[in-house]
């Protein structure tokens, strides 16, 4: 079985990627990564850009948001955003958060991962060839959504999210179903020799890859999957979702294909309410 699937078209052409890991909670919990299908925006944007700081018109994104909200069956004043700087910071937020991002401005500084166990909180993290990891507790009914770049990757952000669950709801680790979604895999993931040293230092050497003749590479999925591992969820709960935003420019976003030049695309994550 695929750890993901791409939704069909709806009637404004939005598609989505979807985890089935998740989908079997589909009850309780609402989820889903974009894709360029569906928006209105044009250019290095087209044409599912969601975010506000890629110098799109701010009018094209708030349509893009409102498209793919109706595709989710989100209500669309419930997305919280984080202010990402590539940090391992990590925050509880709830109802009294909802908007921020689209209706009013990120109050707080550096912060990369959301957790919430309240009912219609959209969480929301930006990625375009970093990882974005989803966190579901069935017991507890809690959620946390992070994004992982290499330095919060370094950093354990992964790790750091799942402790923030069990420190504001309890959860145990054991209990949750982490989904590491599309991000740029380790076949394009080249970096320089100081990055791949600090990766060596953080993992045992376990997720660079070295070969004759060519930079390393890193293995972002692997690291996220050990950093989870690490905070105790259980291996045969860690999904890959396996799919390289460097790989699919069609489909998603890349920073590295595009040079900078494009748009953002985002995951959610979001309760039902019981």
């Amino acid at each position: 079985m695929e750890n993901y699937r791409i939704t069909d078209p709806d009637d404004l052409g939005v598609r989505v990627i979807k985890f089935p890991a998740l989908e079997a909670f589909d009850d309780a919990l609402c989820h889903a990564y974009s894709t360029r299908f569906g928006g209105v925006s044009e250019g290095i944007y087209a044409s599912m850009n969601l975010g506000f700081n890629r110098g799109d018109d701010p009018e094209k994104v708030r349509e893009n948001y409102r498209r793919l909200f109706r595709n989710l069956s989100v209500p669309e004043g419930s997305a919280v955003f984080t202010k990402q700087t590539h940090s391992v910071n990590v925050i509880r937020v709830g109802a009294s958060e909802c908007g921020i991002g689209i209706e009013r401005e990120v109050p707080y500084d550096e912060v990369d991962g959301l957790v919430t166990n309240e009912c219609n909180v959209t969480l929301t993290v930006f990625t375009s060839d970093c990882v974005p990891v989803y966190l579901y507790d069935p017991k507890k009914r809690a959620i946390g959504l992070c994004h992982a770049g290499w330095r919060g990757t370094v950093g354990g952000i992964a790790k750091i999210t799942v402790e923030k669950l069990a420190a504001e709801y309890g959860s145990d680790p054991a209990d949750i179903i982490a989904v590491i979604g599309p991000s740029i895999g380790p076949e394009c993931f080249e970096v320089g020799e100081e990055v791949a040293v600090v990766f060596d230092e953080a993992y045992g050497g376990a997720v660079t890859i070295r070969r004759e003749g060519s930079k390393p590479h890193v293995d972002l999925w692997k690291a996220n999957a050990l950093s989870l591992a690490a905070a105790g969820v259980p291996e045969a709960q860690i999904y890959i979702s396996g799919l390289c935003t460097m790989c699919e420019p069609a489909l998603l976003f890349s920073h590295r294909a595009t040079a900078g030049k494009r748009g953002s695309n985002a995951g959610f994550l979001m309760l039902r309410p019981q």
